[in-house]
Parts: structure tokens; sequence; C-alpha cells
């Protein structure tokens, strides 16, 4: 799955809403965070916690611009938990963490603007 981080990228087609339901996008918070010197490209290995249900899951994220291991520490951040793990490296991503591009298509962590529960899922 190839994410384009082009901050110009054009309008995806119309979707159902049911479509849109399907994609199970969770909050957690970051409970570790660290580099992942075997990416190809500058990456960090997270732990994030999505709470009872969900529990905790790994993610890979090319998010090294914007970020130190210390500031996502207990960042609270959105991912999305239904996708089928996929090989990074030597690592298995569980969740796609969720970001915007900023006008260089550097990533930027989407989170709440206020804490909130830990699982909770996005609508």
């Amino acid at each position: 799955m190839h994410m384009d981080h082009d901050p110009a990228a054009p309008a995806a087609e119309t979707i159902g809403f049911d479509q849109f339901l399907a994609v199970d996008i969770r909050v957690g918070t970051i409970v570790e965070a660290e580099a992942f010197p075997e990416a190809r490209k500058p990456a960090f290995k997270l732990l994030i916690d999505f709470g009872p249900t969900i529990g905790r899951k790994r993610s890979s994220a090319q998010i090294t611009e914007h970020y130190t291991l210390e500031q996502l520490r207990g960042m609270q951040v959105a991912a999305v938990v239904n996708f089928p793990p996929r090989q990074i490296g030597k690592m298995m991503s569980e969740v796609l963490t969720l970001g915007f591009p900023d006008a260089e298509g550097r990533v930027v962590l989407f989170h709440p603007s206020e804490r909130v529960p830990d699982g909770g899922r996005l609508f």
C-alpha cells in the first residue's frame, strides 16, 4: 500500500458511507518509540496502546523529520487498526498510523486536540 504524501493530491472517487465505516480508525497512545535503522526510508518503530478492546499494536512510521523519539512517547495518534499486518523490514507493522503532508510532503501526525480515551473510534 503506497501512501502518497503529495499535499496537492487529487480528490479520491466518491464512496458510500458503508465503505467509510469499514475502515476502523482508532485513537491510541504511543507507549514505545524507537529508531528503525533497517527501514529503507527514515522511520521509527512505534508501540501504540489502543485500550482494552484493541490492545497494543506495532507500527512503522516515516515521521523522523518532525518528531523526536522523546516527543512521540505519550502522544495520542490515530491509526487504521483493521488492515492485515504488513512486513516492513524486520518488523511486522500491525496498524497504519495516520498523518497529513506538510508543504514539502513530510508527515505531520494526526491526533486529537484534547486527550480522549484510548481505543475511541473515529466517526
